[in-house]
């Protein structure tokens, strides 16, 4: 495989932003649904800056994924695809980008509003706030950071479909060139006498 992409596959980077973003935001999400319920605790605490941490290193992988495609394109269109799926599908690939920057980032902004304790990256370095504690702002940027989190949802969902329906019922190669590409055995060649 390839780590360029190519005019028929993702390639290795490709591939490995793509899954790695989208099982980091899988988790994301569900601690993000859980943590609101936890006592305040110790772990709670823990919890949270783990999710605020792991946000971040989000927004720096899709800002790695975005000058990656920029430097590395993308496959052409599968053939037979109608100029507006690809229209659509080019235009949704953006939005997605968009999204996974914006969710991370309003998560970010909701962080330095709320004039929480300083964020230390995986306990690593201090995260600089981006504004000032606000309590006007702080409701309105937790909204934000709760809506953009459901709109990914629902792209991401409408996203996974479209792939879906090009295996399963277009059966072309929408999907399987996201995917590793399985090595195939050399065919035996028979030995003539």
């Amino acid at each position: 495989m390839t780590l360029k992409n190519t005019a028929d596959r993702w390639g290795g980077v490709s591939q490995t932003l793509h899954w790695l973003i989208a099982l980091l935001i899988l988790v994301l999400g569900v601690v993000g649904l859980v943590m609101v319920e936890l006592p305040k605790s110790p772990r709670y605490f823990w919890v949270y800056d783990l999710h605020k941490s792991t946000g971040l290193t989000v927004l720096a992988l899709v800002v790695l994924r975005v000058l990656w495609r920029l430097y590395a394109g993308a496959p052409k269109p599968v053939p037979g695809t109608p100029t507006w799926q690809e229209r659509i599908a080019s235009a949704t690939h953006w939005l997605l980008y968009a999204l996974i920057f914006a969710v991370p980032l309003s998560g970010w902004l909701y962080d330095s509003v709320s004039g929480l304790r300083p964020l230390r990256w995986y306990g690593q370095f201090k995260v600089p706030k981006l504004a000032a504690p606000s309590q006007e702002l702080q409701p309105l940027v937790r909204d934000a950071h709760e809506w953009l989190f459901w709109l990914l949802i629902a792209v991401v969902a409408v996203h996974a479909a479209a792939a879906f329906y090009h295996h399963m019922f277009q059966r072309d190669a929408t999907l399987t060139r996201m995917l590793p590409s399985r090595r195939t055995a050399p065919s035996p060649t028979s030995e003539i006498p």
